[in-house]
């Protein structure tokens, strides 16, 4: 416990200082988040091939032994305006192989320069050349981070809107699903929160909806309807800014009777799994979530 509780607080005050800013020019905030980013080391029996899903970048992730008739599709973070492949291609691999199959992490298009809904479009484009090449929907997952979460599940929205068969279960980790800007734990967390400022998610949020409403169900899923959505997981720390997004999501589902799954880890920052190379916390949510989806699938 002591050994954990040191990490965490290594990991906080490396956080707090920490540049990382969405409020800052766009081009400042990419350039830092990606040399922070890419500053984490990366298991060395992963291998990483560069690969397209409906002609948009993408990584093809391999772990010893995974499944390859199955797949993970992996939405980034980065607030919609930052983030990609190089960068989340541990985390991205890593859950990969806690699910047991190969992945694909998703470089769909930034804000401002390509406005919502084009992250939303680029990602069912994605998942439907999945199954363009032949993988079962029950054999597909989807998992994503931060905007990737929120992503995530505005992607099962639309996949289901437009009548597709839909992926197995999904992977929500500290979902920024409600860009509304009221949520509660904005404030009421900000104090605890070493990673975001509501300032900068209320720049970011600016900057992706392009002058679209922030209560479009694509953009804050909160506001969707749920209904007939696969199994979703939903991991949070308690510390975030953007717990209340959880919260609001589970609530939503739960409204809906769609399956879901809460969690709220103890004194988590934003995304922790990312931190799983000194974070026990971390190794064991991407372990509990590999368990969870690929206890969804459907059998080989």
């Amino acid at each position: 416990m002591a050994e954990t509780n040191e990490a965490l607080a290594a990991l906080i005050a490396s956080l707090r200082a920490g540049e990382l800013d969405f409020g800052k020019p766009v081009a400042e905030t990419r350039a830092y988040f990606d040399g922070m980013l890419a500053g984490m080391p990366v298991a060395e029996d992963l291998t990483f091939t560069p690969d397209t899903l409906a002609g948009l970048p993408a990584l093809h992730t391999m772990s010893p032994g995974a499944a390859t008739d199955a797949a993970l599709l992996y939405l980034h973070g980065g607030a919609y305006i930052s983030g990609s492949l190089q960068g989340y291609r541990g985390l991205a691999a890593e859950l990969a192989r806690a699910t047991g199959v190969q992945g694909f992490a998703l470089d769909y298009r930034l804000a401002p320069e390509h406005p919502f809904p084009a992250a939303v479009d680029d990602a069912v484009a994605g998942y439907e050349a999945l199954l363009a090449r032949g993988l079962a929907p029950g054999r597909v997952v989807l998992a994503g981070d931060s905007a990737g979460g929120g992503l995530t599940a505005a992607t099962l929205v639309a996949l289901r809107d437009k009548g597709l068969p839909l992926p197995a279960a999904a992977l929500l980790i500290s979902p920024w699903a409600d860009l509304t800007g009221t949520s509660a734990s904005l404030v009421t967390k900000a104090a605890q929160d070493p990673t975001l400022t509501v300032e900068a998610v209320t720049i970011a949020a600016a900057h992706y909806l392009g002058g679209a409403s922030a209560e479009h169900p694509l953009a804050s899923p909160i506001h969707a309807d749920l209904t007939g959505l696969p199994p979703m997981l939903i991991q949070v720390g308690s510390v975030e800014i953007l717990l209340n997004d959880s919260l609001a999501l589970a609530a939503a589902a739960g409204r809906d009777n769609a399956p879901v799954r809460l969690e709220i880890w103890p004194q988590m920052p934003h995304v922790w799994h990312a931190f799983a190379f000194m974070l026990p916390e971390g190794q064991k949510a991407i372990a509990d979530a590999g368990a969870f989806l690929s206890g969804a699938m459907a059998p080989a």
